[in-house]
Parts: C-alpha cells; sequence; structure tokens
C-alpha cells in the first residue's frame, strides 16, 4: 500500500458525508466524488493517525 502522495489507487467511500446516501460516482478533477442525490462533490483526504502535535 503506497502512503505518499502520488497517483495510487484510493480507498473509496462507502457514503456521502453530507446526506448519507450510498450513490457516489467518480467526478472531476480526480479523486472527488458526487453525490446525486444532494447534488454535492467532494474530496477526502487522509490527515494522519493519532491526535498530532498539541
Amino acid at each position: 500500500m503506497s502512503t505518499g502522495g502520488g497517483t495510487g489507487t484510493r480507498a473509496q467511500p462507502f457514503m456521502c458525508p453530507y446526506c448519507g446516501e450510498e450513490d457516489l460516482r467518480p467526478a472531476d478533477p480526480p479523486a472527488t466524488h458526487w453525490c446525486p442525490a444532494c447534488d454535492r462533490r467532494f474530496a477526502l483526504r487522509f490527515l494522519g493517525v493519532g491526535r498530532g502535535a498539541e
């Protein structure tokens, strides 16, 4: 599994974070998703593991 910021395969979300709909479709630009139910586009980003710096 690649953890770099390259163009590797990314995990797909299971549901829309806004309305909860499960019918998500790829959107443009790459690595974004479109929810036809609430007509929103979104991208997910991995920030890290643990609490981070305080």
